[in-house]
């Protein structure tokens, strides 16, 4: 339980911050397809012998770069390519799970086994996790400028091509943190609601950094202990929890469902 609340907490913090960027920038379907084109890397470094996070972090870029390269070459529209690589590649690592026998049950790639990491586990994530909130937060301004408008953070002599490829290269190491936590299916779920939550809260930057990693911390916490006295699985346990905010959020934020009809009943 120690090491499953410290990968959740840490897991939560660093996609939250990522998840404020992609959210702002409409890269959602982007998140799903890298989470879900690791999984044929993680099967090959299993039957390699290497580290899982080695071949996830290979076949992320290797599918961030095959969209790219398909959407420039190709009349083919981005989010067509996006849809085309991510189904081709998961379904590969299905394959390849079907046909490799293993003593480890690699299925848990797939759904997670956050009660499952090991001190050596978490050693990892902690350090891809330290790797990305140091990089994040040394480039925030620049990542947030190329979000709202990037031809004005190329008119003021930023690289907006270099900021995207930064992005998507931590995005491709966030989903190998959040892997072990909730599997490949839900990564995309804490790499976009906890910004989504945010976003409904503030229409501030800065506001946003904090509120994200908060909810996301909040929602680890209780998500681990709900599926600790529940005795259900602890990676949907946190989205759930992180849905729920998200519902909360909607309903009541500064400009929720809500919130909004009682102030055109005040103004009428």
């Amino acid at each position: 339980m120690v090491r499953a609340l410290l990968t959740a907490l840490i897991a939560g913090v660093v996609c939250a911050m990522l998840s404020c960027w992609l959210v702002l920038v409409g890269w959602s379907l982007m998140g799903d397809a890298v989470s879900h084109a690791v999984l044929p890397g993680v099967v090959l470094a299993y039957i390699a012998g290497a580290p899982f996070a080695l071949g996830a972090l290979i076949f992320g870029f290797t599918a961030v770069a095959l969209i790219g390269f398909i959407r420039d070459t190709s009349q083919i529209k981005e989010d067509a390519a996006i849809g085309i690589v991510f189904t081709t590649l998961f379904a590969f690592g299905l394959v390849l799970i079907s046909v490799t026998p293993s003593q480890v049950d690699l299925h848990h790639i797939v759904f997670g086994n956050l009660l499952g990491v090991s001190w050596v586990d978490l050693a990892q994530i902690a350090g891809l996790g330290l790797m990305v909130f140091a990089v994040l937060l040394f480039k925030r301004r620049d990542l947030t400028l190329y979000a709202f408008d990037a031809t004005h953070a190329f008119a003021i002599g930023l690289n907006p091509r270099l900021l995207g490829a930064l992005l998507l290269g931590m995005m491709a190491v966030t989903t190998v943190v959040a892997l072990q936590a909730v599997g490949v299916i839900l990564v995309v779920a804490m790499l976009i609601i906890p910004g989504a939550t945010a976003y409904l809260l503030t229409d501030r930057m800065g506001v946003m950094l904090l509120i994200a990693p908060a909810l996301a911390v909040a929602c680890a916490v209780g998500g681990v202990y709900a599926s600790f006295h529940a005795d259900v699985a602890t990676g949907g346990s946190i989205v759930l929890a992180q849905g729920g905010m998200f519902v909360l959020a909607y309903l009541f934020g500064r400009q929720g469902l809500l919130v909004s009809r009682a102030r055109r009943r005040v103004a009428a």
